[in-house]
């Protein structure tokens, strides 16, 4: 039978309860957000500012599977084929590997909003480089400086994401920052699709041009955005923090509840953490927790790049190869497919995943990639050595079939989970040190791949098939559960019961304090304290 006992409807009444404070006001609100005017602008800015960080590397794997199937960069580069193609995709990454070091300074230092911008200002130097290019020297500098910029502005985007949402619909925008990469993709693969056949070298440097598109969205969107609350309190900021906590996450009400519950707990926290931990790298490694927090983020980073998606990224032309697929516009056809199909599904699971437990998305992903990556291989095996059309049909059917089983986990859950999984001070650090494991993995898939597929033929997918099962026991033993608690509440997460304790009295503490102290003034000049 339900209790009879009425729900607290204040901080006040929310701290006789075992529930944490946030979480449950944060429930308590049934107004959607799309119906609050404040928040809807706030996610609308959002959405253009950092969609374009994904955009970016979208575009980039999207448009450099389509090259190679553009008879014109084929020409101009000299039919670059295993290594020399390896280094032309590969040095995206390493210009993100080189920068890695800085980035979680910058971040921390001067704010997300400025990280954003300086990393979309690199982004657009090196693409404007790259579609000027006039030899093989000048194409990989630039795709360096690109990939120089990517991870300032994923780092920042991600975590002002997960710092300015409403805890709400945080999950879900962090799911849906990830999916647009989709956009790029899908954007990039229409356009090689409509200059393949150009005879000029403009079939190929339109689509590098056009990759200035996402930066320009990011330098022009970032002013309209407020700066992330949490970095605010940090710098002792915290007037400005509130006022925008109380625009955004309570419509411009002062006297929320739920705003002084958050904001008292975002101050404790961070308090707490400067306490517990000092910032520093050595630091950041020296407790078991954190340790902990970095062979999960270590390993995620590999398998978002070693789960077989680097293959279809950015050798898809030469899989089609493999298959007896040789024409340029069958190949951009099915590269144009494959990311339309790509952004349908990740965008629905990005709305829908969040409401399941991280882990069991998780194991569901990995499982299906590790059957997907099988029959993959088998299918592949079988054109080889028979020639079936039906083998051949089978191969594109699991490229497609690929997606959705990477997307529920890999896509939809990372970045999310990489913002809940790191406290505050540790958040920018714990994204970049994700980004050494995963820019390092792709590098090492790039430049790989091309020289695996083109001497081992469908016996390179073997390596993956193995890969992937160790995921799967690795996601079994090893990722925590973060769902459905606010980023504070999980702040503490391998850190034991006392801090989490010490933690939920600060809380209450502050809470209570604000209660006491909120009187309401009426005309006569008589107060009322607030309960």
């Amino acid at each position: 039978m339900a209790s009879s006992e009425p729900r607290p409807t204040t901080a006040s009444a929310a701290l006789n309860t075992n529930d944490a404070v946030v979480t449950r006001l944060a429930g308590e609100d049934t107004v959607p957000w799309y119906k609050k005017p404040n928040l809807r602008i706030l996610y609308l800015l959002l959405f253009p500012t950092c969609i374009g960080v994904e955009m970016t590397s979208g575009f980039d794997s999207s448009m450099m599977n389509g090259l190679q199937a553009v008879d014109s960069w084929d020409t101009f580069y000299h039919s670059p084929r295993s290594t020399l193609l390896g280094v032309m995709s590969a040095m995206y990454s390493l210009g993100a590997i080189a920068a890695l070091p800085a980035v979680p300074y910058v971040n921390d230092a001067l704010g997300r909003r400025r990280a954003i911008l300086f990393g979309s200002i690199l982004m657009f130097i090196g693409a404007a480089l790259q579609t000027a290019s006039q030899n093989f020297a000048m194409f990989i500098i630039a795709r360096f400086i690109l990939g120089l910029g990517i991870p300032f502005a994923i780092v920042g985007a991600s975590a002002l994401i997960g710092e300015l949402s409403h805890p709400k619909e945080r999950a879900r925008m962090g799911s849906l920052f990830n999916s647009c990469y989709f956009i790029g993709s899908i954007v990039a693969a229409g356009v090689t699709l409509g200059t393949f056949s150009m005879p000029s070298n403009w079939g190929w440097r339109i689509p590098s041009l056009l990759q200035i598109v996402p930066s320009c969205l990011q330098v022009t969107f970032i002013w309209f955005l407020p700066e992330s609350p949490r970095w605010l309190v940090s710098k002792g900021r915290g007037e400005e923090a509130m006022a925008i906590l109380v625009k955004y996450h309570a419509e411009g009400d002062v006297h929320s509840e739920f705003v002084k519950a958050e904001f008292a707990q975002i101050e404790s926290t961070l308090q707490l953490e400067v306490e517990a931990n000092k910032t520093g790298w050595r630091n950041f490694v020296s407790t078991a927790g954190m340790r902990k927090r970095l062979v999960v983020t270590a390993f995620l980073g590999l398998f978002t790049q070693w789960s077989g998606n680097g293959l279809t990224s950015y050798l898809l032309a030469r899989i089609l190869d493999e298959i007896g697929i040789h024409d340029n516009r069958d190949k951009n056809l099915i590269n144009l497919a494959r990311t339309a199909w790509d952004l349908v599904n990740a965008t629905t699971l990005a709305l829908v995943v969040t409401k399941f437990k991280r882990r069991s998305a998780y194991l569901t992903c990995t499982i299906s990639l590790f059957l997907v990556f099988l029959g993959w291989t088998i299918a592949s095996a079988r054109y080889v050595q028979t020639g079936s059309q039906a083998a051949s049909r089978a191969v594109i059917a699991f490229i497609f079939i690929y997606s959705p089983a990477y997307n529920i986990g890999y896509n939809a859950l990372t970045y999310s989970f990489l913002v809940e999984l790191f406290p505050f001070h540790a958040r920018a650090k714990g994204v970049t040190f994700f980004q050494i494991f995963g820019r390092g993995a792709s590098f090492f898939n790039q430049f790989v791949n091309p020289i695996g597929l083109a001497n081992a033929s469908w016996k390179y997918y073997i390596s993956y098939v193995v890969w992937l099962a160790f995921e799967v026991v690795f996601v079994y033993f090893m990722f925590p559960e973060t769902a459905n608690r606010t980023l504070e509440e999980l702040a503490f997460l391998y850190e034991g019961k006392e801090l989490r304790e010490e933690q939920a009295k600060r809380v209450k503490e502050e809470i209570q304090h604000e209660v006491k102290h909120d009187d309401v003034k009426h005309d006569d000049g008589s107060l009322d304290e607030k309960k």
